[in-house]
């Protein structure tokens, strides 16, 4: 059974102004360290609060890379929790499972004419090797048994519904279109079945092209 360990507060954001706890932990299955941010004390407060089960991805997230929508999907959590309140589980599961020095590898895939899934499978993968029992005995430890899922990936619905955490609502993240990940976006909608406008994404394309 996971526990936590420590808590911290600390200012988070884009502009390090919005205030939360760090949160470790003990007792966690894949021995990795991965960190919760609570905003305004949900985990007390809130009977169903907001929650993101949010990868670490250190192009995306750290580096702002223009291949993916994870910096922005991030930015956009912290905002929202830090109106509404809510927990960010920031899972170190770098590529979707695989590793920063494999994904780096895909890219390099992706960049002859893979998609995201073909450069993993290429290599051996599968399309997501993230395991989000973790996630679970976080949320547990904070004593959250139900919550309000900030996704668009119906995989991290069924992981929390399949250990017991109740998902009363699902909220969607914005599509976080850029140049040079309009292809990915479309291709975790239509791989992926993830919950993103596609339409949106393919008109903002047409645009682009017609300039």
């Amino acid at each position: 059974m996971a526990e936590v360990r420590a808590r911290v507060q600390l200012k988070v954001g884009k502009n390090s102004d919005v205030l939360a706890q760090l949160v470790s932990f003990t007792g966690l299955k894949d021995q990795l360290e991965h960190v919760a941010l609570v905003f305004n004390d949900a985990d007390k407060n809130q009977e169903t609060p907001l929650v993101r089960m949010h990868s670490e991805c250190l192009t995306g997230d750290v580096f702002h890379s223009s291949r993916c929508d994870c910096g922005e999907q991030l930015n956009e959590s912290i905002e929202k929790m830090h109106q509404q309140g809510g927990i960010l589980l920031y899972l170190r599961q770098e590529g979707r499972g695989i590793g920063l020095y494999n994904k780096i590898d895909a890219y390099v895939l992706q960049s002859q004419g893979m998609n995201t899934y073909e450069a993993n499978n290429h290599l051996g993968f599968e399309d997501d090797l993230r395991d989000f029992s973790d996630a679970v005995l976080m949320l547990k430890a904070l004593g959250v048994s139900q919550v309000k899922l900030l996704t668009n990936n119906p995989r991290k619905i069924n992981a929390l519904k399949d250990a017991g955490i109740a998902v009363n609502d699902v909220v969607g993240t914005h599509a976080h279109i850029k140049e040079g990940n309009k292809t990915y976006l479309e291709t975790k909608v239509k791989h992926g079945s993830h919950s993103l406008d596609l339409g949106k994404i393919i008109s903002i394309r047409k645009e682009n092209e017609d300039k």
